[in-house]
């Protein structure tokens, strides 16, 4: 049964007469931002609809504000499940913003299980809400956009040909190990043993030079790639095997094997996936091959390539980040497929003009964004500074269009989205996503970005009065 809040004296006023100063500021803000009964509504409707009736039956849940509020502490001091849970319950002030008081601090796999619940159209009702309240406080009033993208890398190992055949291996023979566990004898051999040889021979030989350690090469993948069907054929024939003898199983039994029959099917069609993919560019020499997996994981990943020297090519996805003044960020979008940053730009538009009701009047990108289209499609929209530097040579009138002062200052302006990403990598942890799934990156962006506006609110100065500003 959901609950808002626990119903108790505070725990500063039976302890601690003078405990509200151990606060920090900046968290004491962010707990008045967090009381906006607006925010604790979407998480509370979020939760009922984890199960038919779980607003009504069942055992006293977690409260929404506590949840609401541990995930926005995980998330601003960039945590763990088990880390979040041990802060809060030895701390008197981390208790109190939570308000559990003297409750029972709720478990890390219950706060896991709970914050699946909150998907991508939640994050961004909060976020939107955020904004308003940003709007009411004076933070943000929305003349001024800019717009970056940046890659956030899943979970994952480097991907190279072998190891993927030799996870997609290992998770076969230790699902069907598991299988046999619960129905018995069941017709299958152990391969993992002979992969790992061959891998290891790969990484080996892969070190040669010359058309000798090539032709090698492409022996032991040859090799792996006939052990890796075999075990994909036997895998087949050992579901089908499972099946049958489930029949006479009770039916929780029944069920726990048809959901690790189903994990056998998704993994061996990935398998197969990474077989083609092999064949193609180890033997046939195309590195081009459309629709390549890069985990057998996390099958949502793409490369991504900005140019980095660093970090030449990213394993994740690619992330838009829209920001409007004092460093807050009003919109993100976790993008389905690799697409140019430019194709990102007028959506970024519109979505400012249902923020705000109306355009900004500064509206800036990187080069990424510059084409003759966007330009057309912002000044269409009635925006009266469009800054979007063009790359190559320039003619002399477009080169004296970028040096005129507000384009400069207006670039140097767009510059503080690389700050803002930076923080969002090194404060929240959008450098590298820990949640699983296509869903998991979809929260832990939304969370991230929701960290940041409140500490962005939490540290922007008191709006000023009419009174003031009159004197």
């Amino acid at each position: 049964m959901v609950r808002r809040q626990h119903a108790q004296r505070h725990i500063f006023e039976m302890i601690l007469p003078d405990g509200e100063k151990l606060w920090d500021p900046a968290l004491r803000r962010i707990d008045e931002v967090l009381e906006d009964e607006a925010l604790i509504d979407q998480v509370e409707e979020a939760l009922r609809r984890r199960r038919p009736q779980s607003g009504v039956r069942g055992r006293p849940g977690t409260p929404v504000a506590v949840v609401l509020r541990m995930l926005v502490l995980k998330h601003l001091y960039q945590w763990s499940f088990e880390e979040c849970e041990r802060e809060v319950r030895g701390s008197l002030v981390y208790r109190a913003f939570c308000h559990i008081g003297c409750e029972a601090v709720p478990d890390d796999t219950t706060l896991i299980r709970v914050a699946q619940a909150l998907g991508p159209e939640v994050l961004k009702a909060m976020l939107e809400r955020l904004v308003e309240v940003a709007r009411r406080r004076q933070v943000v009033r929305g003349r001024k956009l800019r717009v970056d993208t940046t890659g956030v890398e899943t979970n994952i190992h480097h991907p190279t040909d072998s190891t993927l055949l030799q996870d997609g291996v290992r998770v076969l023979t230790r699902t069907l190990h598991k299988i046999r566990r619960v129905v018995g004898k069941l017709r299958f051999r152990d391969r993992t043993r002979s992969v790992s040889r061959r891998v290891f021979a790969i990484a080996t030989e892969s070190r040669k030079l010359g058309e000798e350690g090539q032709a090698g090469l492409k022996k032991l993948y040859r090799q792996l790639i006939g052990t890796t069907r075999a075990v994909v054929r036997q895998a087949a024939r050992a579901v089908g095997q499972a099946q049958r003898r489930a029949k006479p199983l009770a039916p929780r039994r029944r069920q726990r094997v048809q959901g690790l029959c189903q994990q056998v099917k998704h993994m061996s069609a990935l398998t197969r996936r990474v077989l083609e993919q092999t064949r193609a560019r180890v033997l046939k020499g195309d590195t081009h091959h459309p629709g390549k997996v890069l985990s057998v994981f996390e099958s949502h990943t793409e490369a991504i390539r900005k140019g980095k020297k660093v970090k030449p090519t990213e394993f994740g996805k690619l992330v838009k980040i829209q920001e409007a003044e004092s460093q807050f960020i009003t919109d993100y979008e976790v993008c389905a497929e690799r697409v140019p940053d430019g194709e990102l730009w007028e959506p970024s538009l519109e979505r400012h003009q249902q923020l705000f009701g109306r355009p900004p009047h500064l509206a800036t990108a990187d080069a990424a964004f510059a084409s003759a289209a966007n330009e057309r499609a912002a000044t269409a929209r009635e925006i009266k500074h469009v800054a979007l530097p063009r790359r190559g040579r320039l003619s002399a009138a477009r080169r004296a269009h970028q040096q005129q002062r507000w384009f400069r200052r207006a670039l140097r302006w767009r510059t503080g989205c690389e700050g803002r990403i930076s923080a969002l990598k090194r404060r929240h942890g959008l450098s590298r996503c820990r949640y699983r799934g296509a869903a998991g990156m979809e929260r832990w962006v939304g969370l991230g970005v929701l960290a940041n506006n409140l500490l962005a609110l939490a540290r922007a100065p008191a709006p000023k009065s009419r009174m003031s500003s009159k004197r």
